[in-house]
This record gives C-alpha cells, sequence and structure tokens, in this order.
C-alpha cells in the first residue's frame, strides 16, 4: 500500500475558532468541508488534544475562517505552534474581531462561516464535527490556500543548524523544517522557530 496517494488529495486550511464563558480559541486545520448545500451543512474534523476541541465540543459552536495566500508564516504560528490551554492566542491580534460562534478573522483569510454542531462522531484522536451554517460572509477575492500552497510559498524552507555537515546525523522538523544536527536529539529540545517538541522531529535519511 502506498501511503503517498493521501498527499494527492487537495486541502485547504482554515483557522477554526470557538467561544467558551468569554474566553476564544483557536487552531489551524485542513479539514474543513461542505457536506451538503441544501440544507446547508459543513464538517470539521479536530484533534481531542486540541483545546479548541473540548471547547466546540460543549458550546456546540464553531467559526471556520478560509485561510487566503496573503497569510503569512506568522498566522500559522500564533494558532498552530502553540496552545490555548497556555496562552491567549488572540492577545496583541489585531487582525479578529468576536462573533456569534468563535472569533472572525480577518487577517489573512477570504471568508468566514460560523456553525451550530448538530452531530459529532468520534473518529478516534478526532471529534468530526457536522455543524448548521447559521451565517458567512466573503471577505475579499484574493485566492485560498491549498496545503500545498502552504508547503510551497508559506512555510519556511528547510534551515540548517549550526555545526551540520557531511557525514554528520541530521534531525529535521516536520512542522517548519528545521534542522538540528547530532547522533541523538535531546528529549528535551524545542525547535527555535516553530516551538515544536523534539518527537515531531525525524531522522534525515
Amino acid at each position: 500500500m502506498d501511503k503517498k496517494a493521501m498527499f494527492a488529495i487537495s486541502y485547504g486550511l482554515f483557522v477554526v475558532t470557538a467561544a467558551e464563558q468569554g474566553k476564544h480559541n483557536g487552531c489551524i486545520t485542513n479539514t474543513v468541508m461542505q457536506v451538503t448545500a441544501d440544507p446547508n451543512r459543513i464538517s470539521v474534523a479536530v484533534n481531542k488534544s486540541n483545546h479548541t476541541c473540548g471547547m466546540i465540543e460543549r458550546t456546540g459552536r464553531f467559526t471556520a475562517n478560509i485561510i487566503s495566500q496573503a497569510a503569512t508564516f506568522e498566522l500559522f504560528k500564533r494558532f498552530g505552534f502553540q496552545s490555548g490551554r497556555d496562552v491567549n492566542k488572540f492577545e496583541g491580534f489585531s487582525g479578529a474581531w468576536a462573533g456569534e460562534c468563535g472569533m472572525i478573522v480577518f487577517e489573512g483569510t477570504n471568508a468566514w462561516i460560523a456553525a451550530e454542531v448538530e452531530r459529532t462522531v468520534d473518529l478516534g484522536t478526532h471529534l468530526l464535527f457536522i455543524g448548521k451554517v447559521l451565517d458567512m460572509e466573503t471577505l475579499n477575492d484574493t485566492p485560498s490556500a491549498t496545503y500545498a500552497y502552504y508547503q510551497e510559498h508559506i512555510k519556511p524552507k528547510p534551515r540548517a543548524a549550526e555545526g551540520g555537515g557531511e557525514g554528520k546525523t541530521v534531525w529535521r522538523c516536520r512542522i517548519c523544517g528545521y534542522e538540528y544536527t547530532g547522533e541523538e536529539i535531546p528529549e528535551d529540545f524545542i525547535c527555535p522557530i516553530c516551538k515544536h517538541p523534539a518527537s515531531d522531529f525525524e531522522k534525515v535519511p
């Protein structure tokens, strides 16, 4: 079985937000899709470990903000490389306003869709939320960013750490491409670019 076949599927990118007791959070996903047009329904799968997932499960509402090609890597760092349990992702961020079902992010996006959860499916590691569309708006005509576009134009290119060279063992961050040189990567190592742990590094063949 060729697992690389999955890479041929085209994905969009989204900041999915939720609000609970006056607090807001959001995470990056590539799993939002329209499932029916009439009645208008969308779905999103969110990892159970994400703080946003629990908020959606408890409140039954979410907003999918569609990331455009105008987005920068800073948007992905803010919403994808840190946990809302530890930080307020919207602190110091002027590119959003509060909506009925979560923050509406207008910086680096081209549209938003707010939904109310009608059904939840447990997928093991993720929860799949199927929602009734309550409101939506197009913000601009900038094309949407696909996952392929992110890899090619937004995500930083691999940057070698100091001390690299021929014959050395290199570990590459699967998230941002940063490279660490050393026979073994320390368990407590944190990527200096995206702040992900050593478990997100893989040995370069």
